[in-house]
């Protein structure tokens, strides 16, 4: 049988740093809310079989209604978000375990990241599928200052080094499982991300595909630039 590709939507976050009444994911952008054209990207995705999504506590019910309105028929679990980032991750892939084999794929992706394309998609799961690992990154474009104080840098680091990462971030669905249970072992709990916690358990992780359009909405001038994008889009649609 072949191997299946599940999307793990995180939307477990408050987004305070957003300043707004009501979670980022959930905002409305040209009557839709974020979370929608995110996973309007995997549902129209031909490789991915399956969605979840983890969810802010008070609003997975709102999140159904979403998914039936637009129309969202691969999303099958809606679970509980986490007290940081890395619970709310533990806690999806530990229940898509009960669900899919060891063997399937899981891309864990960002709900506030709206813009993903198809082709970033594409690239995680072929990476994913070869390497054990992929995660969705860019070059680093500027030049890298160091600080110890945040005022001022007496030192740079060369940005050939760096890479930018962003999400999907995929990897067997085994293999994702057993680092969150061995990192809970070790009394790490507070990893940024997918990829920080493979490093900080020894792994070696492998790039995929990413895009400088693929932003994170974390801050109000974020939301400025998705809608300029999603006027951009809508231009080259008109041509």
């Amino acid at each position: 049988m072949s191997k299946m590709n599940i999307a793990l939507i995180i939307a477990g976050g408050s987004g305070q740093r957003m300043g707004q009444d009501i979670p980022k994911q959930f905002i409305n952008v040209y009557d839709k809310p974020v979370i929608v054209y995110t996973l309007e990207a995997f549902q129209k995705h031909p490789q991915i079989d399956s969605i979840a999504v983890v969810c802010i506590e008070g609003w997975e019910k709102i999140l159904d209604a979403y998914a039936k309105q637009f129309e969202i028929t691969k999303l099958q679990y809606i679970i509980s978000g986490g007290d940081c980032g890395q619970a709310s991750i533990r806690n999806g892939v530990y229940e898509l375990e009960k669900h899919f084999s060891q063997e399937d794929i899981v891309l864990i992706h960002d709900a506030i990241r709206p813009m993903v394309s198809q082709e970033i998609i594409s690239d995680c799961i072929v990476k994913a599928s070869k390497y054990g690992s992929a995660i969705a990154c860019i070059p680093c474009a500027e030049a890298m200052l160091e600080t110890d104080n945040q005022i001022f840098a007496e030192r740079s680091y060369p940005r050939d080094n760096l890479k930018r990462t962003q999400t999907p971030q995929a990897f067997p669905l085994g293999k994702i499982c057993d680092i969150h249970h061995r990192a809970l072992e070790k009394e790490i709990n507070n990893s940024v991300a997918s990829c920080t916690l493979m490093i900080e358990m020894g792994e070696k992780v492998y790039f995929s595909l990413g895009s400088e359009k693929n932003i994170k909405l974390t801050t109000v001038e974020d939301i400025d630039i998705f809608k300029a994008l999603l006027q951009a889009n809508r231009s080259e649609w008109l041509k």
